[in-house]
C-alpha cells in the first residue's frame, strides 16, 4: 500500500486526496448499499442514484484535472489511466440510473393549479431560496476570480486572510472554484427561472444532482482547507475559521434544503395536464 501511494497515486496522500477517500469510503459506500438494497427489493433507486451521480461526477471532475495540472502533474502513472477508464463506468451507470422511472407521488390537477397560481411573495420558502441564490452566484464568481489571480485588492485580501488554500499548489481548490463558477452559476440561474416560472418539471432531478455535487465538494474543500497535510501557509488562519466555516457550510447545506423542498412539494414544478386526478388538494 505504501508503494502504491508513493509511486502509483501520490495525489491520494494530499489533503484533498484524503478527504475524497473519506467521502468515498463512507458516503458513497452507504449509497451503494442503499442502491443494492433497492435493486434486491425491486424498488426504484433513481433518487439516491441521482444524488450519487452528482457526488461522483464532482469528485472526478476535480480530482482528475487536479492530478494533471497540480504539483504532481509530472508524476502521472498508469494508475491515472485506470481512473480515466473508471469514468466510462460512471457514465454507463448514469444513463442506467436516469432510465429508471420517476417515483414521485401523483399530484392532483387542482393541487398543481393552486400551487402555480401563487406568486413568489406568496411562497415565503421559495422567496428565501431566491434571496439566497443571488448572493450565491456572486460568491461563486468572486471565488472564481480569486482563483484566476484577480489583482483587485479585495480578492488579494480575501485569499490572504480567509482562504489561502485557494493558492495551494496541488491545484484541487483552483479546479473546484472554476467548477463552481462554470457549473454552479448556470445551475443557480436556471433555478431562479424555475422558482419564478411554473411547470419546470426538471427542477427536482437537477436539484438532486446539484445537492450531491455540492455536498461532496464542500466536504472536501472544507476538510482540505483545515487538514494537517495542507502546508501551514495554505491553511485557514485561526482568526478566520468561524467565518470560513459558516460561509462554506451554508454554501453546502442550503442546496440540500432546496432539494428537500423540490422533492417533498413538487407541485409548482409539475406540468398541469388534464389527465391528472381532479381530487381536492390536501
Amino acid at each position: 500500500m505504501t508503494f502504491y501511494l508513493k509511486e502509483g497515486q501520490p495525489y491520494l496522500n494530499t489533503a484533498h486526496g484524503h478527504m475524497i477517500c473519506y467521502w468515498d469510503g463512507c458516503v458513497h459506500y452507504l449509497m451503494y448499499l442503499l442502491m443494492v438494497a433497492a435493486i434486491s427489493w425491486g424498488e426504484s433507486y433513481r433518487m439516491i442514484g441521482q444524488y450519487w451521480v452528482g457526488s461522483i461526477l464532482m469528485t472526478i471532475i476535480v480530482y482528475l484535472p487536479g492530478n494533471a495540472v497540480g504539483k504532481y502533474g509530472t508524476r502521472l502513472s498508469p494508475a491515472f489511466i485506470v481512473n480515466v477508464l473508471y469514468v466510462i463506468l460512471i457514465v454507463w451507470a448514469t444513463f442506467r440510473i436516469f432510465s429508471q422511472p420517476s417515483v414521485r407521488e401523483a399530484s392532483t390537477l387542482k393541487c398543481i393549479q393552486e400551487s402555480q397560481k401563487r406568486r413568489l411573495v406568496q411562497r415565503p420558502l421559495d422567496l428565501l431560496f431566491t434571496l439566497y441564490l443571488i448572493p450565491a452566484i456572486g460568491f461563486s464568481i468572486f471565488r472564481g476570480l480569486v482563483t484566476l489571480d484577480c489583482p483587485a485588492e479585495l480578492c488579494q485580501k480575501y485569499v490572504e486572510s480567509h482562504e489561502p488554500y485557494l493558492k495551494d499548489p496541488t491545484a484541487y481548490s483552483k479546479i473546484q472554484m472554476l467548477v463552481y463558477m462554470f457549473y454552479c452559476i448556470p445551475y443557480y440561474t436556471v433555478s431562479l427561472y424555475g422558482l419564478l416560472v411554473p411547470g419546470c418539471s426538471w427542477m427536482p432531478d437537477l436539484a438532486l444532482i446539484h445537492a450531491g455535487a455540492l455536498a461532496q465538494a464542500q466536504f472536501s474543500h472544507i476538510g482540505a482547507s483545515l487538514h494537517t497535510r495542507t502546508p501551514f501557509a495554505y491553511r485557514v488562519p485561526e482568526e478566520a475559521k468561524s467565518s470560513f466555516l459558516i460561509i462554506n457550510m451554508v454554501y453546502g447545506i442550503v442546496p440540500q434544503l432546496f432539494t428537500y423542498r423540490c422533492i417533498t412539494n413538487p407541485e409548482f414544478f409539475l406540468k398541469a395536464t388534464e389527465d391528472k386526478k381532479t381530487e381536492k388538494c390536501k
